[in-house]
C-alpha cells in the first residue's frame, strides 16, 4: 500500500466501530467541532458516536436517511473551525462508494477515513489522508483485527478535558510498541499477515483491475436487464465491492431468487434487513468465477420467472 514513513500502521482491536469513539478523543485536541458526512449506515453511526465528545457538524443534513448518492461537494456545509472531515469509503449496505473525492477542498485540513470495506482494493493517495482505518474482516483477514494509518502528528492532538481511555489512546500504543496493554487476537493478525502477504505478491493493480472486473460484470447484467434487475445508486457513486439490487422490486420473486441462488451454492445474497432487497459483496476474496456464476444464474432466473 506504500504507506510513507511519517504514519504509523497499528493493529488494534474493537472493530472500526472502536475508532468511531477514538477518532474525536484522539483529534479534537481543544476544538469542540468536527466535519462529517453522511452517506450510509457506517458513517451515520460514526457521527452518532462523536455527538458524545462533541458537536459535530453534518454537512449533508438532508440526506435524510437516503443513501443513494452523494451531493455536489459544492453544497457541503463544511464548518471552518473543524478539527477535521470524516466520511466512509465505501458504505456496504447501500452501496455508495467515493470513486472521485473532492481533495481539493481540504487542503491544509486533516482528512479522516473509514476504508473498512474497500481496503486493499486500491492505491490511496496518502498524503491527503490524517488518518484511515478499516476492519479486518472485509478485504485483509479475519474479524479482530482493525488496522490504524496515523499521521505521525496526530499522536499528541487529545483534549486535557476529554481524557482519553487507554485501549482507544493511539500514543499509548506509539510509544510502547512492544508492551501490550490487554493480550491482542493473535490469530486475526497472524492470519491477516498470511493473507497481506498472498496479496503483495498478487499485487495491488491487479486487485484493482480485478474489483473493477467484477462489478462491471454484475452493473452491466443489471443495467442491461430491461429493469428486472435494479440498482438504486447514482452510477458515480456505485460501489465496486457492494452491490445492492432489486428483482423487480417484488418481494415475493426476491424472496424466491435467494431461495434458488442459495440452493445453487451462493450464498450471503439476501439484502441487509434495513434496505431489503438483495446485494453482491464481490470483496477481495471473491474470485472473478463467483461472479460469473452469479451472473449466469440471474440470467436464467430472469428467463425462467420472466
Amino acid at each position: 500500500m506504500n504507506v510513507p514513513d511519517n504514519y504509523k500502521v497499528m493493529f488494534q482491536q474493537g472493530g472500526a466501530s472502536l475508532q468511531f469513539t477514538a477518532i474525536p478523543l484522539n483529534m479534537l485536541g481543544e476544538k469542540n467541532d468536527a466535519n462529517y458526512i453522511t452517506t450510509g449506515s457506517w458513517s451515520s453511526a460514526a457521527i452518532k458516536e462523536a455527538k458524545k465528545y462533541c458537536k459535530p457538524t453534518e454537512v449533508w443534513p438532508e440526506s435524510q436517511g437516503k443513501y443513494s448518492t452523494v451531493p455536489e461537494p459544492s453544497t457541503w456545509k463544511l464548518s471552518e473551525d473543524a478539527a477535521f472531515f470524516h466520511y466512509c469509503d465505501n458504505e456496504t449496505i447501500g452501496g455508495v462508494e467515493f470513486n472521485d473525492f473532492p481533495y481539493e477542498k481540504f487542503e491544509g485540513k486533516n482528512i479522516v477515513c473509514d476504508m473498512s470495506s474497500n481496503f486493499c482494493s486500491r492505491p490511496v493517495d496518502w498524503s491527503k489522508y490524517a488518518m484511515v482505518y478499516a476492519g479486518a474482516q472485509k478485504n485483509v483477514g479475519p474479524a479482530g483485527c482493525t488496522i490504524l494509518v496515523i499521521r505521525d502528528d496526530l499522536f499528541e492532538s487529545k483534549s486535557k478535558e476529554n481524557p482519553c481511555p487507554m485501549l482507544c489512546d493511539w500514543k499509548q500504543f506509539k510509544d510502547a510498541p512492544d508492551q501490550f496493554h490487554n493480550t491482542p487476537c493473535c490469530w486475526s493478525i497472524y492470519v491477516s499477515g498470511l493473507n497481506l502477504a498472498y496479496m503483495k505478491k498478487k499485487g495491488l493493480k491487479a486487485i484493482e483491475e480485478e474489483a473493477v472486473k467484477k462489478s462491471e460484470m454484475l452493473y452491466n447484467m443489471i443495467d442491461n436487464s430491461d429493469g428486472y434487475y435494479s440498482n438504486p445508486v447514482e452510477k458515480k457513486y456505485r460501489s465496486r465491492i457492494n452491490i445492492p439490487f432489486r428483482v423487480k422490486c417484488d418481494e415475493a420473486l426476491e424472496a424466491k431468487f435467494i431461495k434458488e441462488v442459495t440452493a445453487a451454492g451462493m450464498i450471503e445474497l439476501k439484502g441487509h434487513r434495513s434496505v431489503g432487497g438483495c446485494r453482491a459483496s464481490v470483496y477481495n476474496g471473491m474470485p472473478v468465477e463467483g461472479v460469473e456464476t452469479l451472473v449466469a444464474f440471474m440470467k436464467k432466473f430472469q428467463a425462467d420467472n420472466a
